[in-house]
């Protein structure tokens, strides 16, 4: 276990929390979505409940290690002051001289400041010891809550905490919870939902869920390479043609583990990729020639809900088909009012991030499912078995 934000008295110290504010900003650099924001609040009131001031940090973008105005973190400390009902100091810089001098201010007007995007500066992505120990200086006690960023050795996530005190927020410690749990001493039955394009960015979740699960169901993309890999048409359809060797193993080694592989049955193929092209329901893996399949169909939207039904714990890691496309979307919507449906009887239901957590979060029904997943990425490699930087960089308790 590691050490969490209870575990320290924060009383009159400056803590030093690494936030995930990375959110999308319209061209008037106006938030339009705060979700990241809201997700980190109640580790930075339960701080400021303890006496603490808090300076925060994170990255935004991709400004490639140099400053650059579209990309501050202004607009976040702007939100951040509504949603707290307190001012909020924006900072020139992460590190520096000024910097100090502005977070002198903490404590007579405010308690919370906010850090200048830590991107701005090459070395942050590089974890580099001398920019790790100066944003150390920042803080006395050091708290990790960006766990969307954790699978990333940088300076903010894994150099700091070298130099100060560490442990997890309240949302990293959730995430650890939830996955870690699912993994390690999952309630039976198990099933994984895998989704989305590409079938090389799931292997690894494949081969160590494996060992684990009692049923894979596949959608999205990812089931084409499958097909094709059985020697079934596609039609015109997307697939992994350096993958199909790999597709093949995953079929035998699931068969030798007595794990049950679920493919589609039929999927919506369309002439061409647009919403309003023709569009029909064809068998799966028997398509008509020049057409593309772009969802799941309705006997393997019902297979699926039929298969999920007694499951007591499920993670779901990538869309049935494309949907963010309205008439491409029912199978995965299909699969979340299920998800939502067995929730409400008690199984634990996690949707991994990025896409699925959007799409999720889209058909409003995020909050009827045990646990939604903040990072895309690092949900996949703790899905993956891997040890993340920033969650083995923490004191353990």
């Amino acid at each position: 276990m590691k050490k969490t934000i209870r575990d320290f008295n924060l009383r009159g110290k400056r803590v030093l929390i690494r936030a995930d504010f990375n959110v999308p900003l319209d061209k008037n650099l106006n938030i339009t979505d705060d979700n990241r924001i809201r997700a980190t609040l109640p580790t930075i009131q339960y701080a400021l409940d303890q006496g603490a001031n808090v300076v925060l940090m994170s990255h935004l973008g991709r400004p490639e290690g140099k400053p650059v105005s579209s990309m501050s973190l202004s607009p976040v400390s702007k939100r951040l002051s509504e949603l707290l009902h307190r001012k909020v100091i924006q900072c020139s810089d992460c590190v520096g001289q000024r910097v100090k001098e502005e977070l002198s201010e903490l404590g007579k007007e405010t308690s919370v400041a906010v850090l200048e995007n830590l991107r701005f500066h090459a070395q942050e992505e590089k974890n580099d010891p001398v920019f790790s120990k100066d944003l150390s200086q920042n803080g006395e006690i050091y708290v990790n809550d960006a766990f969307g960023s954790s699978h990333r050795a940088h300076a903010s996530i894994e150099g700091v905490t070298k130099y100060l005190p560490a442990g997890a927020g309240f949302l990293l410690e959730k995430e650890i919870e939830y996955l870690g749990e699912a993994i390690q001493k999952p309630k039976k039955p198990f099933v994984a939902i895998l989704g989305g394009s590409k079938v090389s960015d799931k292997i690894g979740v494949v081969e160590n869920l494996i060992s684990k699960v009692d049923k894979i169901i596949i959608g999205g993309a990812m089931a084409f390479t499958f097909f094709k890999a059985q020697g079934k048409n596609i039609g015109t359809s997307r697939f992994e043609k350096d993958k199909l060797d790999l597709a093949n193993d995953i079929l035998k080694q699931a068969k030798a583990k007595n794990v049950e592989i679920i493919l589609p049955i039929d999927n919506l193929v369309v002439q061409k990729f647009d919403e309003s092209a023709p569009s029909k329901i064809a068998d799966g893996g028997n398509f008509p020639d020049g057409w593309e399949g772009v969802d799941i169909g309705p006997k393997t939207a019902a297979l699926y809900a039929k298969v999920l039904e007694d499951a007591k714990t499920v993670v779901w890691n990538g869309p049935m088909g494309v949907f963010e496309m309205k008439p491409f979307a029912k199978g995965s919507l299909a699969v979340a009012e299920k998800l939502a449906e067995i929730t409400r009887k008690g199984a634990v239901t996690i949707v991994g991030g990025g896409d699925t957590a959007a799409c999720v979060i889209g058909f409003g029904l995020a909050d009827k499912m045990t646990h939604i997943s903040t990072g895309g990425g690092a949900s996949l490699e703790y899905l993956e078995g891997k040890p993340l930087p920033g969650i083995v960089a923490l004191q353990d308790k």
